[in-house]
Order: structure tokens, then sequence, then C-alpha cells
């Protein structure tokens, strides 16, 4: 039928609640006092721009499904896929990556402000969605990371202290002088590295012996850190800049800029490909941006206050945001668990 709505393309394509995306087709021009809506599953979104071959949305909360349509009236064009974010814990205070164990149940952490003694300061969130107060005596759990043999070791950035988790949900001190600690990544071997965001990354041995790895740009928030599958570490680090920079440091410990020109990076994940994803902002726009080994950079994601994720092998992501965690399905296929 000619006049007919129809989506060409979708971009990015995910997006959690808040998030936008850009639809571009024909048919949307208002007409007959009809004007364009943007349906993502049963939910409507807000249109923030409209014009006869594109449309800016934003993705209603409670958005479900995997697909998107347009409808003019009582027409409607064919759904066109994308991946939506579903909210599965709030009341959260996350200022990193989550981490995800070997049974796919994910740890977040509330922060709390500087010295805030929360009533609990880690939690447990099971493969079927369920919630579980975890640790109660850390303060400002910070980086979280998982070894090899299942322990989950948790940065205190108040404290400068590092904690070890066990399985059970045991937690003790494990080292302390970490400065401001933030990120934390573990490397192949079993080195734990260690982001103090006033200028140093250490890396501790599975002795504990303690070595200062590389020395950066203070950050006004925190170090995030993934190690890359050549074995690369990458580091973000938010400064006053608006034109941020992700680091390369290469196992000796010599530091690079990898790439130029992000807004407020935060937590960062590698994918098989060895591409890269950071939550930040890309030209003014808001999600997860995906930057190519060679250095090409789109958002993939679209959504606001994300501050980090962790791509599983199993083609799912989970992002955390600063009060909340999101679980999507997506055509992303993570590095393995633990490394």
């Amino acid at each position: 039928m000619n006049g007919t709505p129809r989506i060409e393309s979708v971009k990015p394509g995910a997006a959690l609640p808040g998030g936008e995306i850009a639809i571009r087709g024909s048919g949307f021009a208002s007409r007959n006092h009809t004007r364009p809506q943007v349906e993502f599953g049963t939910s409507e979104g807000n249109i923030m721009l409209a014009a006869e071959n594109l449309l800016i949305a934003s993705v209603p909360d409670g958005a479900t499904g995997g697909a998107v349509k347009v409808k003019m009236g009582s027409i409607e064009s064919a759904p066109f896929p994308i991946a939506l974010g579903t909210q599965i814990a709030d009341n959260l205070h996350p200022v990193g990556n989550p981490a995800v164990d070997s049974e796919g149940s994910v740890y977040v952490t509330f922060s709390g402000q500087r010295g805030q003694k929360v009533p609990v300061s880690l939690y447990k969130i099971t493969a079927n969605h369920v919630v579980k107060p975890y640790i109660t005596e850390l303060t400002n759990p910070t980086g979280l990371a998982i070894n090899r043999d299942g322990y989950l070791f948790v940065s205190c950035r108040h404290e400068g202290t590092i904690h070890r988790v066990s399985p059970d949900g045991h937690a003790m001190q494990w080292i302390e002088g970490m400065g401001i600690a933030t990120g934390l990544a573990f490397d192949k071997t079993g080195n734990l590295y260690v982001g103090d965001r006033s200028g140093t990354i250490f890396k501790i041995g599975t002795d504990r012996e303690i070595f200062v790895f590389a020395t950066l740009e203070p950050s006004m928030a925190a170090y995030h850190l993934a190690f890359s599958p050549a074995g690369d570490l990458y580091v973000t680090g938010p400064t006053t800049s608006s034109f941020e920079r992700v680091y390369k440091i290469s196992p000796a410990g010599e530091v690079d800029v990898f790439f130029r020109g992000l807004g407020r990076p935060q937590g960062l994940a590698f994918d098989r490909s060895g591409n890269l994803y950071v939550a930040a902002s890309l030209a003014g726009k808001r999600g997860i941006v995906r930057i190519t080994p060679q250095g090409q950079a789109e958002i993939v994601l679209g959504g606001s206050n994300i501050v980090g994720l962790a791509l599983l092998p199993t083609h799912r992501a989970m992002i955390t945001t600063t009060n909340a965690l999101f679980s999507l399905d997506w055509d992303v296929e993570g590095l393995p668990l633990n490394g």
C-alpha cells in the first residue's frame, strides 16, 4: 500500500529504557492529522524528532519484546528487530562493571557515598534473577573481578583495600595500601591488576607481591580495567576533559593511547573478536561504544547513566546503570568467564 511506513534501519540496534535510537525508512511524514507512533513491543516510545525518512525515538520504561515498528493511524510497518534490555534489579549503586560467575550469578555493588557505611554493600543476583544480599561489612565497594578459582575480589576505594570473597560468601581483607582503589582485572596467569585512581596501576602476583605496573593521569572518578584477548590491559578513567582517552598498556607496562574522543568513559569489556565495548558518550550520544581493533568507533547500544557491562559467552550482556542491573540478549559473544 502506498504510504505504508517502512523501516530500513535502526541504529543503534540495541537499547535500554531511556536510550535513543534513529529509525530510517520511508512514509514517516505526518498527513491528514495523523502523526507517526513508534512502538517497542506493545509500549509506545517518545518521538524526539520526526521527518519523512527519519525518526528519533526513546525507549519507554517497561518495553519488552525484540522488535520496533512505526504506526501511522491504522497502518503500521513490518516489525524491525532490536535488542532491548530488561531490568532485573534496582535500588543498587554500581560504579563499574558487574561480575558474573560460572553459574551465571551476577554480583553488583551498593557503593554509597565516600565513607558511607550501607546496610548491604554487595548483592548477588542468581541466574533466575533472585536478588540476595551477599556482603554487608565493606565500605565503598568499587571494582569487582572473579579469579579462575571462583573467588570474588572487591576493591574498596575509601580504605584502599582489596577483599577476597569465597564462593560461600565469606569475606576477608586480602591487600591494603592500594590508594584510592577502583577497577580490578585478572590476567591469564592469575595476576590481579588494581587501578588507584590517583595515578597508579598496581600488579599483584598470586603470592601477593605488589608491583607498580604503570602510571597514568589521575582520574576524577575511577579507573576501569579490562584485558583484551591479546593480553593487553585497557584502562579508562574520566578526567575533567570532554575528549577522553582509552589507554592500552602492554604486558611490559608500556602505556599508549588507543582511542581518543569519548565522553566520561567508564566500564569496558571485550568480545571474542577483540572489539572493545565502553560505557561512554560518543559525539554527544550516550550508551555503549564499540571500538574495533583498528580504532573505528560507533554507538551500538543507546542508554543513559550506564557505568559498566559484562559480555557473556552466551550472547547475553549484563549492564549496570547508576542504580540498576539490566539483562540483554545481544548478538555479541563475550570472552570466557574468568579468563
